[in-house]
């Protein structure tokens, strides 16, 4: 941990304080010539301590702000040898449906929801994919967090790359996700697995029990679904909601079925931390190492400059009071 100061000549303003002092020391007196002259009592000495502690409180305060003062730590960044974690968003074209027009798109929300699942699994080694009828990797799993969150805002699109087939009445196919076992998108020496599908469900007909049966195969691959899908939602094209398109009602339940074949977990998009959870569950604990740093920094001139308006408030106050 450590401490900058990025302009430390900001506290010489502290100096400026003594300009104010001077004058209220100056005003004192001529008010107190003023009441002897007049005969009227003087007021005790004591009622001027609270203005003149606010005033070089606030001061001071402002002072430290114009420093620019940063506090800046790094830490060891601990990752599991043994797990991988997989993040696959569908990016058929039904995710571009939405309640209205100013409301956003399932797959905007499907990205938001894809950057908070990862910051969940900060030791896990994390990529990203895409799918439709064929599942495409963008990212193999990384501890990096910034690069995840990159990949998923300027890798990720509806339809990039488009469906094989633009016939089909559903372009997505579930039985795609086949392919992380097939292909080996995981590591041979990741033995703790778990594949988060975003999507909204709307699939053409799946072959659950083969599904199950290679997703439970050792090493299982936990899979965790989170069902993007409201029955009120269109896809709109210039404004105007396309007719060829109505939420299919029966996803929710298709996801059911494939989430019991494989032993998976099926959630709402309101449950985002659930699912995280669940993912975190399947994948347990096992051993880490050391990889790298985290670091972070805080600018601490807002909070500074807003600690300042407290005493200066507080003068304020007792002047009208």
């Amino acid at each position: 941990m450590s401490l900058t100061i990025l302009t430390p000549i900001g506290a010489l303003l502290a100096v400026g304080l003594v300009l104010p002092l001077f004058a209220l020391r100056g005003i004192r007196r001529r008010a107190s010539a003023t009441r002897t002259a007049l005969g009227v009592v003087q007021p005790p000495r004591r009622i001027l301590l609270a203005p003149i502690a606010a005033l070089v409180a606030g001061g001071v305060f402002l002072a430290l702000a114009a420093t620019q003062p940063v506090f800046a730590w790094t830490r060891d960044r601990t990752v599991r040898t043994d797990a991988e974690a997989f993040i696959v968003l569908d990016v058929s074209r039904s995710m571009l449906a939405r309640p209205s027009l100013e409301s956003p798109q399932r797959i905007e929300r499907a990205k938001e929801a894809a950057k908070q699942l990862r910051h969940g699994l900060p030791d896990v080694r994390v990529g990203v994919a895409s799918f439709t009828d064929r599942v495409l990797p963008h990212l193999f799993p990384s501890a990096d967090e910034k690069v995840f969150d990159a990949t998923i805002e300027r890798s990720v699109a509806v339809e990039r790359p488009p469906p094989r087939s633009s016939l089909l009445t559903s372009a997505t196919s579930l039985n795609a996700l086949a392919s992380l076992r097939g292909l080996r998108y995981f590591r041979p020496a990741s033995t703790a697995r778990v594949a988060i599908v975003l999507t909204d469900g709307e699939s053409q007909p799946v072959a659950n029990a083969r599904l199950g049966g290679l997703f439970k195969r050792d090493p299982a691959i936990g899979l965790v679904f989170v069902h993007f899908w409201k029955e009120d939602e269109r896809v709109f094209t210039r404004g105007t909601p396309e007719p060829q398109y109505t939420p299919d009602p029966s996803a929710r339940a298709t996801l059911d079925r494939l989430a019991a074949s494989t032993g998976g977990a099926v959630y709402s998009e309101d449950e985002v931390g659930a699912a995280g959870r669940k993912a975190r569950a399947f994948l347990g604990s096992g051993p880490t190492v050391v990889q790298g740093e985290r670091a972070g920094k805080v600018a601490l001139a807002p909070y500074l400059a807003l600690v300042a308006l407290f005493p200066f408030g507080l003068a304020l106050w007792r002047r009208d009071r």
